[in-house]
């Protein structure tokens, strides 16, 4: 039987050294697959054949592309956990108006920027991080690359994102909920947290606004605690890599959103990344800056270290960037064992970010 090895040149955008790259993806408008080998009953001209296919492919790759075998990109399962919330859900953001202002009149001058911060992350005391239900519906679109499913705390939830089959209901406080979930995945995405409420009757003249947590729903038990629920879980099922998105503010024990409800939100999240980073399985944590409803994909994105942006004039960024990030990490080497704050310069500052590669290599911190 004649074996025939056909090669495409199409332009590369693996990283690490093809095929081992567990992640990498080309997409569809990219790849034509038109190579095929049989493997059975090979003549020593069609060895000697497929010998010079092999070279050959070693030379296109110093060139800068890439050889495509058909059977070897089985699209990648993903689930994204908390995909009820707005950042998981792209249609669902744009219809939202501005998010209402949150006033902080008795915090001190040289703390108004991580005020102004927070009432940035605030949608009627809701907390930052409802970032997945826009992850899911981005992963939904690229089909050819990925499997998404999710993970809401209510079939309220589900449905409200349309009450798919691959959308599992589980409590990420109960481990044992959530492991049909991450069973047979490939990586996962976590964007839960806890949701602060603010208390009724508030009257910006005369000061801050209270808020509070419900019962079983503080920031330990959802942030830390179901947060480590979710990498046990994952770890267990030898899942490839875990992005979790946190918060900018993690290094300020004082940062206001640590006040809101005495529930020590950003020093719980951070006990779960540092968790996360010292789990063994590769991960890119992204502390993302205040969230607003904007559309993505048209302003420059800007990472750092330490809460450095919090220092500066950039330091928020559109739910729809953050959203494409947690994609893009899965396709990098260059984002794994990486954690970093992530924002965004105003549109029109800056050059939209199109090069992620070059933009998680930039990053050099592992926490």
């Amino acid at each position: 039987m004649k074996t025939t090895v056909t090669v495409t040149r199409v332009p590369l955008i693996f990283s690490g050294h093809f095929p081992n790259n567990k992640n990498g993806c080309a997409s569809q408008s990219t790849v034509n697959f038109l190579g095929s080998i049989s493997n059975s009953n090979t003549s020593s001209a069609s060895r000697s054949s497929f010998s010079s296919s092999v070279t050959a492919t070693s030379r296109i790759r110093r060139a800068g592309f890439a050889v495509l075998a058909s059977n070897s990109m089985a699209p990648s399962v993903v689930l994204v956990t908390g995909a009820g919330g707005r950042t998981g859900n792209v249609y669902e953001i744009f219809a939202k108006k501005a998010e209402p202002q949150i006033f902080f009149p008795n915090v001190k001058q040289h703390e108004m920027h991580n005020a102004n911060w927070v009432s940035g992350n605030l949608d009627s005391c809701n907390y930052v991080l409802e970032n997945s239900s826009i992850v899911y519906k981005k992963l939904k679109e690229r089909s050819e690359q990925y499997v998404a499913r999710g993970l809401v705390r209510t079939e309220e939830s589900k449905e409200k994102i349309g009450g798919a089959e691959d959308v599992f209901v589980g409590d990420i406080r109960e481990s044992e909920s959530i492991v049909p979930a991450i069973q047979g995945i490939d990586s996962l995405i976590i964007l839960t947290s806890a949701v602060p409420k603010m208390k009724p009757g508030f009257d910006p003249s005369k000061g801050r606004p209270e808020f509070y947590f419900e019962d079983g729903a503080f920031p330990e038990q959802v942030d830390w605690i179901g947060q480590k629920n979710q990498i046990d879980a994952a770890k267990a099922a030898g899942v490839k890599q875990i992005v979790l998105v946190g918060s900018m503010g993690g290094t300020n024990l004082n940062h206001p959103l640590n006040s809101l409800g005495n529930g020590n939100i950003l020093v719980w999240k951070r006990k779960a990344e540092q968790y996360l980073a010292d789990s063994g399985v590769p991960y890119t944590i992204i502390r993302a800056g205040g969230l607003q409803d904007k559309e993505g994909g048209v302003r420059e994105l800007l990472v750092g270290k330490d809460d450095e942006l919090l220092q500066t004039e950039t330091r928020t960024i559109a739910r729809a960037d953050v959203a494409e990030v947690c994609i893009q990490a899965l396709q990098y080497e260059e984002a794994q064992f990486k954690a970093f704050d992530l924002a965004s310069k105003p549109e029109g500052t800056g050059t939209p970010a199109n090069d992620f590669k070059a933009l998680f290599s930039q990053v050099t911190a592992r926490f």
